[in-house]
């Protein structure tokens, strides 16, 4: 064997080595976070059966084997936006009685209790498509976040790259296979770490040279960037705050049949908005430049009002907000007459200034 040849199968073993460090030391940190390592989860039936027992005892029911089959025709779909929305809500299934079962995927109603399990090199194969991904995360038996990760030195663009590569291809797992209600995409090679939404594939198409995804880096509450795998983990990845990235401060986009991620700083945004209500803590301000997303913090944080506080203290809060607005274009349409008062004072000023002396 020539050297140039021993010496590049030394840098391959070197890389793979690496990447797998990587992993493994992420699927220990998720361990320390409270998730339950599924090392027997390795294809697309142990997933599947995974699902099946934890839908069972989350909804109280004993599936046929055909009623599970049947129930999986109905939910796994190639719209990303329509399992979304099946995530999201209770549902309805006629089981082979004829009898109805209203069911959710997951515990809706308090995400944090739901169980937090991690995967490794999962294998999903369909007619067409043959994949392996490095490391995804299961709410309740649901696969909804996949970790693609590199080793150090090599772009995480590149794991982006080959998200959408994967996602195109035809027959592919997201589209035919419980894969369908991914929610986050996160990309790392440990020093740095991106995330982004799960999309159709108008919303959805990354290259080196044109971005077109929305693509985040998560930030603490004084916007310093959180880049490595370890830091993100614990700020994003513990189990009830990922419940509330999914739940609480993603948007489903109705009009555009699209997900959005809310920007760490919206995040803490609508957070302080609502934690200033709920202790009734007085008045206050959000400061957000042109164009950063100013409509959709205060939606996100009237949504969440809406189903967290009283009647009462959601109609005082909004009040305060109308007078307050009503103040301020009061106080602006004072300005401005006051402005025109003394333009007009001024031309006239100017116009006897103008005028022959007698």
């Amino acid at each position: 064997m020539s050297h140039s040849k021993q010496a590049g199968i030394e840098s391959h073993t070197i890389m793979s080595t690496n990447e797998a460090q990587i992993e493994q030391a992420l699927i220990v940190k998720l361990g320390d976070l409270k998730y339950t390592s599924r090392p027997d989860i390795r294809d697309r039936a142990a997933l599947e059966a995974n699902f099946r027992e934890k839908f069972q005892q989350l909804n109280r029911v004993r599936l046929t084997d055909d009623e599970f089959a049947r129930l999986l025709e109905e939910i796994v779909t190639p719209d990303a936006f329509t399992a979304a929305q099946t995530l999201r809500t209770r549902n309805s299934f006629i089981r082979a009685d004829g009898t109805p079962l209203n069911y959710t995927l997951v515990n809706i109603d308090d995400w944090c209790k739901n169980s937090f399990e991690v995967v490794n090199q999962l294998r999903i194969s369909t007619d067409y498509s043959h994949h392996r991904f490095d490391v995804i995360l299961l709410i309740n038996g649901v696969p909804v976040v996949q970790i693609e990760l590199k080793t150090l030195g090599i772009n995480p663009r590149r794991a982006i790259e080959q998200i959408v590569e994967y996602k195109n291809d035809p027959g592919n797992g997201f589209t035919r296979t419980l894969l369908c209600f991914m929610q986050v995409f996160i990309v790392s090679n440990r020093d740095s770490t991106y995330y982004f939404a799960n999309n159709n594939a108008r919303h959805f198409s990354f290259n080196a040279d044109e971005r077109f995804l929305p693509i985040y880096q998560f930030a603490a509450p004084d916007n310093s960037k959180i880049n490595g795998l370890d830091e993100f983990a614990d700020a994003f990845l513990a189990k009830c705050t990922l419940g509330q990235m999914i739940s609480r401060y993603m948007v489903l986009v109705a009009s555009e049949q699209k997900l959005l991620m809310m920007r760490p700083y919206q995040i803490y945004a609508v957070k302080n908005i609502v934690k200033c209500i709920e202790e009734n803590s007085g008045n206050g301000y959000i400061w957000h430049t042109t164009g950063s997303g100013k409509t959709l913090t205060s939606f996100k944080a009237s949504t969440l009002l809406k189903a967290k506080v009283s009647h009462a203290d959601m109609e005082r809060a909004t009040s305060a907000l109308y007078l307050d607005y009503d103040q301020r274009r009061k106080q602006e349409a004072a300005r401005e007459a006051d402005a025109q008062d003394d333009a007009e004072l001024k031309a006239l000023e100017n116009t006897l200034k103008k005028r022959p002396k007698p």
